[in-house]
């Protein structure tokens, strides 16, 4: 699944990036007492406040504590939302070493619970013969704590404030580590694009935007690309939008990248660059390495692509329908070809079978029992089990780099943990592609091919040593989902503190 992009207008000021020098010394970390985290006076003070209130005081002494109570309160509200669940109580659990050196952000982590915003709106639209349909439109804003919302539009069966909700609440998160000044939001409508006409779909697009738009703005709220919302969808809402507000954008940069997306591949490259970065930290290289790959959305195609210049061999893709698998690699050529097919609309990997006489359908049944060194999932979210890893594991498999929302179940992430599996979450892997959002492209220096790959190795290179500096002071070394839960949660929070109860 596509993880949320980001972008804006020439009239709003553009979003930075924190300087290198932030991460470091100039970082606040040193205000929990360094590694050892030894408490200042008033942390007892803070203990002694109750975290919940609703039926009698609860107080918390330890961090862990503090976590469990704030994961019962957030299953409390919103006991049927199993997404939001899953991405909010990872997050707090890895935070309870935070809460036990300073108990304050505690009380900035509830406010976390709840989105600043929820917007849903009625969509009517005519199909190509005529007959009036709805769907739901969504747009949660969960935080604008760093800067304006942004985050990811998803059109799809299965889109719901569950799923939303997750994915605005991971991108407050990826765009606090990435060092933008961004908030998070995420939206879209349980509308499904694959089987409709280009004509139903523009007509869709701008019934969408026409509500949407009494929500958004420059300066406010910036939807992107994201599932089932690429580059045709984007021109068609930018078009419908610049109608109804009267303004424009210079194409390829701006709000709504002025209905040109430019880079469509970004976030794939950064991806490929985070798992070389995490390989070089252990002295390796992903020169030879079989590479399996799910998924087959831009973000797929764009890791494979940046693999092959990495001198890696990616083996496989796969769709809704079923996946392909090259024993001896996809090459630049054979990549070309599956871009193509996958750029019409509605197109099946299965196709492909008929311009390779090498390529195997969906043999071995099971994508993941295809041996390799590293995986990268980009397919749908948890479609990493505890039984895939332990297959994986099996076939010696060496690393995980997340390049999908939350392709790997909590339960996954143990095994691999347990045997010693490189992990790299989502939410460090695709921060990197922040470099694209229309904002950020409005003063960047970014026009060339060799201009994004510098500036995507230098953000993820940032990113982590970031991550991998703040797992360290917090005594989980190595834990790079720790670590990136932490460095995103601490800035944002830091914001919070100075907005006070809002």
């Amino acid at each position: 699944m596509m993880a949320a992009s980001r972008l804006g207008v020439a009239s709003r000021p553009s979003a930075v990036q924190v300087p290198f020098a932030a991460f470091s010394q100039a970082s606040r970390l040193s205000q929990f007492g360094g590694v050892h985290g030894n408490a200042k006076p008033r942390s007892m003070a803070w203990r002694n406040r109750p975290l919940m209130r609703r039926q009698g005081d609860v107080k918390f002494k330890t961090g862990t504590e503090a976590s469990e109570l704030l994961i019962g309160e957030a299953t409390r509200r919103d006991q049927s939302q199993t997404l939001f669940l899953q991405t909010f109580s990872s997050t707090l659990t890895s935070l309870a070493p935070v809460f036990d050196r300073n108990p304050k952000y505690a009380w900035i982590a509830k406010q976390l619970i709840e989105p600043e915003r929820l917007i849903q709106f009625r969509v009517a639209w005519l199909d190509d013969m005529g007959i009036l349909r709805m769907n739901r439109g969504i747009r949660i804003q969960y935080s604008s704590t760093l800067g304006p919302y942004e985050g990811s539009l998803h059109f799809g069966p299965n889109v719901d404030t569950d799923f939303v909700k997750a994915v605005s609440f991971d991108t407050l998160g990826m765009n606090a580590v990435a060092g933008m000044d961004f908030g998070g939001a995420a939206g879209g409508a349980d509308f499904d694009p694959s089987n409709k006409s280009e004509a139903e779909i523009q007509r869709f697009c701008q019934s969408f935007m026409t509500e949407l738009s009494k929500h958004i703005g420059p300066d406010h709220d910036m939807p992107s690309m994201g599932i089932g919302v690429g580059e045709a969808e984007i021109g068609y809402m930018y078009g419908q939008y610049k109608r109804i507000k009267d303004i424009g954008a210079k194409q390829g940069s701006g709000f709504l990248w002025g209905g040109r997306v430019p880079w469509r591949f970004a976030y794939g490259h950064g991806v490929a660059h985070f798992a070389e970065r995490m390989l070089r930290d252990k002295k390796e290289t992903l020169q030879g390495k079989r590479v399996l790959i799910t998924g087959s959305g831009n973000i797929a195609l764009g890791v494979a692509e940046r693999l092959l210049q990495f001198g890696a061999i990616p083996v496989t893709f796969s769709d809704s329908s079923g996946h392909i698998y090259e024993q001896d690699g996809i090459d630049a050529s054979k990549l070309a070809t599956i871009k193509h097919i996958k750029s019409e609309r509605g197109a099946r990997l299965g196709r492909y079978i008929v311009a390779s006489t090498t390529a195997k359908y969906s043999d071995p049944e099971d994508i993941f029992s295809i041996p390799c060194d590293i995986c990268i999932p980009c397919g749908p979210s948890q479609e990493v089990t505890d039984s895939v890893a332990q297959t994986l594991i099996a076939n010696g498999c060496k690393a995980i780099v997340e390049g999908g929302s939350s392709p790997c179940t909590p339960d996954a992430i143990v095994t691999l943990r347990r045997n010693g599996i490189l992990f790299a979450p989502y939410k460090a892997t695709l921060s990197a592609g922040a470099v694209t959002s229309g904002g950020a492209l409005q003063s960047s220096s970014i026009t060339t091919a060799e201009d994004l790959d510098r500036a995507l190795a230098d953000t993820v290179d940032r990113v982590y040593s970031k991550v991998q500096r703040t797992a360290s002071e917090f005594n989980t070394r190595g834990d790079l989902l720790a670590g990136t839960h932490i460095a995103g949660f601490i800035k944002v929070a830091n914001g919070m503190m100075a907005h006070g109860a809002v």
